[in-house]
């Protein structure tokens, strides 16, 4: 007997799955980098600290009704408390560094830098997590950092400040996703609550003794940070939901498209040959790291199921 004409094969339900799951981490990743330009936007008239505090005010009204669904004592009941505060140290200290990066560098350069990230990740992964890198992937590494140094353009007449900040935001953004991995298991709302909720009152002590009063557009245009980045963190969950992560990480890759081309249009400013060559260079590398990883974790899983073989 045929099957329903309105029903769905399994093959069809997959595909479908995994084209979904694509064009969220693509509006994801969009979203990332509208929520980042608006910020260097916004940075050039306002504290680095206010933007932590307001937008975090927002997140954290967007987050009130989903705690209250499930309890503020089970929300913010922790067992690793020291390790939850490291978090959202490292993720204030990140989004610092990131706005103070693009008030003086363009969108694209800082975006390329950080996304170093997975390569930093990979390195600390073995003193932290006590993971095995092999000498393929360590390789993929070096390559990724040899074009952070190209986007760097360390003999180049240019203020290396900047750069070093973004470079240090990428590195303590990668120690955050160390700590996030280590935490995983207390839940995305927790995670998300912590960070919004920490990053508001590190942002707003520190903003408290330079305060800018915005107006009322631009006070909504720094909430909006918080609204785009929480809408921009739920696609990217749902987006890994839906499809198996070697589908769909590959994606994240368009923020630098959309830098630069937001570069273009808002500020008027392209990208040098140095940092297109090194954005290829860390793109690749990163591609290969998160490939070789695929191919480990799918080696274990064979080890340990049998039955799981080639092209399962």
């Amino acid at each position: 007997m045929s099957a329903p004409a309105n029903s769905l094969s399994p093959a069809s339900s997959s595909a479908a799955s995994a084209r979904a799951g694509i064009l969220l981490m693509l509006l994801g990743m969009s979203l990332f980098t509208i929520n980042d330009a608006l910020g260097k936007w916004l940075v050039t008239d306002y504290p680095v600290a206010m933007l932590l505090a307001v937008r975090s005010l927002f997140g954290a009204v967007l987050l009130l009704p989903l705690i209250l669904r499930d309890g503020v004592g089970r929300v913010f009941a922790v067992r690793r408390l020291p390790l939850h505060l490291l978090r959202v140290g490292c993720v204030t200290t990140e989004i610092a560094c990131f706005y103070w990066a693009v008030r003086s560098l363009p969108l694209a350069d800082v975006m390329t830098i950080y996304m170093a990230a997975p390569l930093i990740v990979t390195a600390l992964s073995v003193p932290l997590l006590k993971e095995k890198v092999g000498w393929r992937r360590w390789v993929a590494v070096l390559v990724g950092f040899a074009g952070v140094v190209l986007v760097l353009n360390p003999t180049g007449a240019f203020d290396p400040i900047p750069s070093l900040v973004a470079l240090a935001g990428a590195t303590v953004f990668s120690l955050g996703l160390v700590t996030t991995r280590m935490l995983r298991a207390d839940g995305t709302l927790t995670l998300v609550s912590y960070q919004t909720i920490g990053t508001g009152v590190i942002g707003g002590a520190v903003a408290s003794s330079g305060w800018v009063m915005p107006g009322m557009m631009d006070f909504l245009l720094l909430g909006l940070l918080g609204v785009v980045a929480l809408a921009g963190h739920a696609a990217m969950n749902r987006s890994l939901a839906l499809s198996p992560a070697a589908v769909v990480v590959p994606f994240q890759y368009i923020a630098i498209v959309w830098a630069v081309i937001l570069d273009l249009v808002v500020w008027g400013t392209a990208p040098s040959v140095q940092v297109l060559a090194g954005a290829a260079l860390i793109i690749g590398s990163g591609l290969f790291v998160f490939y070789r990883e695929q191919r480990t974790a799918h080696g274990v899983a064979a080890e340990s199921n049998p039955n799981l073989g080639p092209g399962s």
